[in-house]
């Protein structure tokens, strides 16, 4: 049987002292905090496994069309040019992460990062059904291989690769849509051999991480544990042990002693193996267990709960937390000013495009009777039903004529298309460069867009010499 590992500042709990793995089974706690977690998780698992069928204008609610370079959020459909919002989702999601870590510490990881969401929902959950608490899967760990360790073991990994298996096609279903997705499962798998074999890699990755890797991401991969102390101050809530009540800690019947026992309770529902009582760790993922327990603890020998709690390193000492400060201040008007602008660009953003750019080649013609200048006008509709632009070209000067293109433009769902048109001057109504104006009615939805070029050609007083 694995002996009890101690608990330090000076080393990683999940290592032994010869470099070795210490694998870690931590408990099951019950409290308050647990089963919000719980909910939480179910709920952001529903919400991972449901966006994709959840249909919203006509594609699912969430559907990254790699293959049409089109890419739908909740009824908005940005095309690859549009991807520059990218950049809003990406400083959006860091200043809040940071906005977020710095008013209540890793708040993120224990209680909504999907790493975690897996790990403590489904694969923990499903190693306790079938190993038992964590005192039975530490004895199971050190029993030799009997028949009945072999067939806990096979039916255990059986279903973390079943659930691994499923993770991954939801995943792959959030670029490919479901009903794509249904039409590759019944046919082979080298029919559509690259999309097997990421869904290969990708069960395989989700099977080593939640069977074997577990906490090790947390504590040695993710970057953001090793940034929290940047992000956090003395005024962070976290989750922190009260030392001035619980030291020193003994038996609850010495009234010299403080109000922890020594009971390890807190110790033993880590899922990273840490002992909260020597202050806020990197390995610490917030996910309130040790509350929990100790709470439960408090409970059972009547002393108030709150020994180990949410609060600042402030509070701890009994000094008043200020939650709105400085850096609080500066992330706040970072995030405002990210919506804000974000907001005005997608407000100018329609379900329709219209781009008119000039032909490659020379800029513009001159013949005996006219000035000509070619251009293509490109048509982009992102409305899942047919699509009529209505056209309008303004500017033009008198004599002036217009070929390639039809007043009305029909495409059908998701079409793109272009057209070559050509814009004519007679030589004599021709006074020099100008501006065309295209404007298009779309329907449906009855908006208005619009594009301009200009158009070139030489001086009326050169030409006029001609």
């Amino acid at each position: 049987m694995a002996t009890r590992k101690d608990r330090n500042l000076d080393t990683l709990t999940s290592v032994n002292e010869d470099g070795s793995r210490y694998f870690l089974h931590p408990s099951d706690a019950n409290g308050p905090f647990m089963l919000w977690r719980r909910l939480f998780g179910a709920l952001l698992i529903a919400i991972y496994v449901l966006l994709p069928w959840i249909p919203i204008g006509g594609f699912p609610a969430v559907f990254l069309d790699l293959a049409e370079r089109r890419f739908h959020f909740f009824g908005l459909t940005f095309l690859s040019e549009d991807l520059w919002i990218g950049f809003f989702l990406l400083t959006g999601l860091g200043f809040t992460l940071f906005y977020v870590t710095a008013l209540f510490g890793r708040l993120w990881c224990g209680w909504a990062c999907p790493y975690t969401v897996f790990l403590e929902h489904l694969y923990r959950r499903v190693e306790r059904i079938i190993d038992g608490d964590a005192a039975n899967r530490r004895r199971l760990d050190a029993a030799p291989w009997t028949k009945e360790k072999i067939i806990r073991r096979v039916v255990k990994h059986g279903v973390y690769v079943l659930l691994s298996l499923a993770i991954a096609h939801v995943f792959i279903s959030y670029f490919v849509s479901i009903p794509k997705l249904y039409q590759y499962i019944i046919d082979s798998p080298l029919k559509n051999f690259k999309t097997f074999g990421v869904m290969l890699f990708l069960t395989g990755c989700l099977y080593f991480s939640f069977s074997w890797f577990r906490e090790q991401f947390c504590i040695i991969l993710c970057p953001y544990g090793r940034i929290q102390s940047a992000l956090t101050d003395d005024e962070t809530v976290v989750i922190g042990y009260d030392e001035k009540r619980g030291e020193p800690r003994g038996k609850r019947s010495d009234p010299t002693k403080g109000d922890c026992i020594g009971c390890n309770k807190c110790v033993q529902v880590c899922p990273t193996g840490i002992d909260i009582r020597n202050g806020l760790q990197l390995e610490c993922i917030g996910c309130a267990a040790c509350i929990d327990a100790c709470n439960g603890v408090m409970e059972k020998i009547k002393r108030p709960p709150g020994l180990i709690r949410y609060d600042s390193y402030k509070g701890l000492k009994g000094e008043k937390t200020r939650l709105w400060r400085p850096r609080i201040a500066l992330y706040t008007s970072f995030i405002v000013l990210g919506l804000t602008v974000l907001t005005l660009f997608l407000s100018g953003i329609h379900n329709a495009k219209l781009e008119l750019v000039r032909m490659t080649g020379n800029p513009y013609y001159v013949d005996d009777t006219n000035v000509r200048n070619q251009y293509r006008l490109q048509f982009v509709t992102k409305q899942n039903n047919p699509t009529t632009f209505d056209l309008t070209f303004e500017n033009l000067p008198e004599g002036a004529f217009l070929t390639g293109v039809e007043n009305s433009v029909v495409l059908t769902p998701g079409e793109e298309t272009t057209k070559t048109i050509m814009v004519q001057v007679p030589r004599d109504d021709y006074k020099g460069e100008f501006t065309i104006k295209v404007k298009a009615t779309v329907t449906p939805g009855d908006f208005t867009i619009e594009d301009s070029i200009e158009f070139l050609g030489p001086s009326a007083y050169t030409l006029r010499k001609e």
